[in-house]
């Protein structure tokens, strides 16, 4: 194994209840074993990420109610091409090469795992977005 992928695979937080097992499929089983350890890993930089995002657009994000919030997120990520890809580049800048070479044999399929993945996990944090400020 190379030192790049060595050193990726070392930062990355075990998650326990990423369960994988024999009967699941490919994607899902790409998702458990490297999707939801990055993402996790990622999660500072998707936060403020979004919330730059929310900040160059006029900020209305944060003077909506918390359900107009949720929906706001997932509608940004859904809508929001740059914004998506810039995301994507986050976790897929995470890849080893073996990994990126299965996730190009289904990025599609995979691509939309990753975006509600991190659609969910900025949802549940949305209480750490206060007035465009990482708390």
């Amino acid at each position: 194994m190379d030192a790049r992928s060595k050193s990726l695979l070392d930062i990355r937080p075990e998650l326990k209840q990423a369960i994988v097992h024999d009967d699941m499929s490919e994607g899902e089983r790409f998702q458990n074993e490297t999707l939801r350890p990055i993402i996790k890993l990622q999660n500072l930089l998707l936060l403020e990420a979004f919330k730059n995002y929310a900040n160059k657009h006029k900020g209305v994000f944060f003077e909506l109610p918390l359900i107009k919030r949720l929906e706001y997120i997932e509608r940004a990520i859904q809508k929001d091409i740059k914004f998506r890809n810039s995301l994507k580049g986050m976790v897929i800048g995470q890849f080893i090469v073996e990994e990126y070479r299965t996730y190009i044999l289904n990025s599609s399929a995979l691509n939309k795992r990753m975006m509600n993945m991190v659609i969910e996990r900025l949802k549940d944090q949305v209480q750490l977005l206060e007035n465009g400020v990482l708390v």
